[in-house]
Parts: structure tokens; C-alpha cells; sequence
């Protein structure tokens, strides 16, 4: 006999939920928040439709998202799966609703952050990854507009589309060139078989990008970006301190064997995080830097609580 639980997450159904407002669109559907009526709580829905999925070939990107879903929900800093559930024609991920806005809009209105605040959101990162990583996953698409905050200023992941389970040894590899063209490491654009240090090269390029403002090696021609990630030397201004700009040398080494991370230990013990107490941070016990402004509007007789978002997303320079 299968668990309450599970009996109950079998039955689930779009009738269940009231669908309020679209929040996110993409290449197979459409993100919407919605309130389960009996429940009466908010939930951000995915909603994918299957025909799209098939033509274009990405039923093992969507599946790894919802089996690395399944297993995030112990961890505080990403986003969690409630249910998933099918239709003939329609899949349908109900996730936390994380209302404190993208990382990325957060950036594009400060232009670049404080030490204090960037080293906050790198830790939370790094424990997220670090918990990703021993469960045998690489995330491989860590960007500004994957990190959320939730409202109460703390760091949560989303989207597991490009995530590559099964690497459990360090000797397991992948060869998928996949990812967002700012954040690829060198052995990516190489096409190497690669590993779990590509996503600490992602996490030294959005710690540069939230210290400077713009990823290390941009150029808003990608061929010439591409150029830069693989030859060009790291160039650091010195308005960081010794600590912050060592970890970024070692997190964008390109030699891959040579970059910071060999275990997550590593990177968690590097000088720069000396002032986080792992345990405090992972128990959500650290003072955060930033709470997000929120809003108050109405949505379909719901009072909802939305950030100050500017739609305008693109990178300046």
C-alpha cells in the first residue's frame, strides 16, 4: 500500500489550482502562479506542453529536471518540487513560489554588489552546489537569472533543465555542450569531457559579475566572448580585497585540473569565506545584507506580494 502522501499527490490535477497570472515564458511553456484551492497556498507552476518537448528533442532535459527536483527538497537553497503531475497533452511542475526576484535584476539596479553581500550569495551557492554535487549532479547553467531570493533575502536555485546526473566518482565525465554562452568554462568550449568543476567556474564568473557588474570575459559578440574565456588573461581591478581576488583567480583558472574545487571542502574553506559559519548559514542563522522591497497587488482577489521588477533585462558595456 503506497503512503497517504503519495496517494495524494497520484490525484492531483489542473483542476485543483486557480491559475492567476503568467510569471515566465519559455521554449516549451509557460510559468504560471497559481493557488491550490484547497490548499489555499501559492505555488509557481510550470507548465509544459509535450508536443514541444518531443520536436525538439528535450524529454531527457525535462526529465532531469523533474528527478533532480525530487531530490532538492532538503535543501534550503533550492527551489522545491511539491507535485508533478501529466496530462494527454501537457506537463505540469508545481514548485515554491520564490517572490524576491532574479539575482540578475537585483545586480542590474545596484550595477554591482558589495563584497559583504557577493560573499553571502556566493556561500549560499556554494553549499547549494556542494549538495548538488554529492548526490552525483552537475548543475552546468549557474547564471544571475537562475538565482532567486526569496522575500526574505536568501539565495534559492531554479531551473534544472541542463543538469547532469549520474557522476557520482570523480572519474565520471560528460561531453553535452550545453550551458549560457557567458558562463561556459574552457573545457566546455573545448568540447572535453568535463566535470563538476565547470560549475565552479560558473560560481567565479557570477562572484566576478556580482563584484564588477559583468561577467569575466564578456563581449556582446559571443565569438569574440568565446575568444576571451579560452586565451585571455583574467584582468582584476584592485577595489576588492586580497582574499576575494585570490578566489576568483583560482575558481576562473582555466587549466581545469588547477581550479579550486577539487572537493566542495575546498572551496568552503578557501580565505574569503573565513567569516561564514556553515553550519549558521545552511540553518538560515547569518544576518542576511539585503532584504528584497516587495509590493502589494491583488491577482485574482489574492493579495501577493511582487518585487520592484524593471522588465528591461539586458547587460550594460
Amino acid at each position: 500500500m503506497k503512503p497517504a502522501h503519495q496517494e495524494a499527490r497520484m490525484r492531483v490535477k489542473p483542476s485543483q489550482f486557480e491559475f492567476l497570472k503568467v510569471i515566465g515564458k519559455g521554449s516549451f511553456g509557460k510559468v504560471f502562479l497559481a493557488r491550490h484551492k484547497e490548499e489555499k497556498t501559492i505555488f509557481a507552476v510550470k507548465v509544459l506542453q509535450k508536443k514541444m518537448i518531443l520536436r525538439k528533442n528535450e524529454r531527457s532535459h525535462v526529465m532531469s529536471e523533474r528527478n533532480v527536483l525530487v531530490q532538492n527538497v532538503k535543501h534550503p537553497f533550492l527551489v522545491g518540487l511539491r507535485y508533478s503531475f501529466q496530462t494527454p497533452d501537457k506537463l505540469y511542475f508545481v514548485m515554491d513560489y520564490v517572490n524576491g526576484g532574479e539575482l540578475f535584476f537585483h545586480l542590474q539596479k545596484s550595477r554591482h554588489f558589495p563584497e559583504e553581500r557577493a560573499k553571502f550569495y556566493a556561500a549560499e551557492i556554494t553549499s547549494a552546489l556542494g549538495y548538488l554535487h554529492s548526490l552525483g549532479i552537475i548543475y552546468r547553467d549557474l547564471k544571475p537569472e537562475n538565482i532567486l531570493l526569496d522575500n526574505t533575502g536568501h539565495v534559492v536555485l531554479t531551473d534544472f533543465g541542463l543538469c547532469k546526473e549520474g557522476l557520482e566518482s570523480s572519474k565520471d565525465k560528460t561531453t553535452t555542450f550545453c550551458g549560457t554562452p557567458e558562463y561556459l568554462a574552457p573545457e566546455v568550449l573545448r568540447k572535453q569531457p568535463y566535470d563538476k568543476a565547470v560549475d565552479w567556474w560558473c560560481l567565479g564568473s557570477v562572484t566576478y559579475e556580482m563584484l564588477y557588474g559583468l561577467p569575466p570575459f564578456y563581449s556582446k559578440d559571443t565569438m569574440e566572448m568565446y575568444g576571451n574565456i579560452l586565451n585571455k588573461p583574467l584582468r582584476l581591478r584592485t577595489n576588492i580585497s586580497v582574499d576575494a581576488r585570490n578566489l576568483l583567480e583560482r575558481l576562473l583558472q582555466k587549466d581545469k585540473k588547477k581550479r579550486l574545487g577539487a572537493t566542495t571542502e575546498e572551496v568552503m574553506t578557501h580565505p574569503f569565506f573565513r567569516t561564514i559559519n556553515w553550519t549558521d548559514l545552511v540553518e538560515k542563522k547569518m544576518p542576511v545584507p539585503f532584504v528584497p522591497d516587495l509590493v502589494v497587488v491583488y491577482v485574482g482577489r489574492v493579495l501577493m506580494f511582487f518585487p520592484h521588477v524593471d522588465n528591461k533585462k539586458q547587460r550594460q558595456g
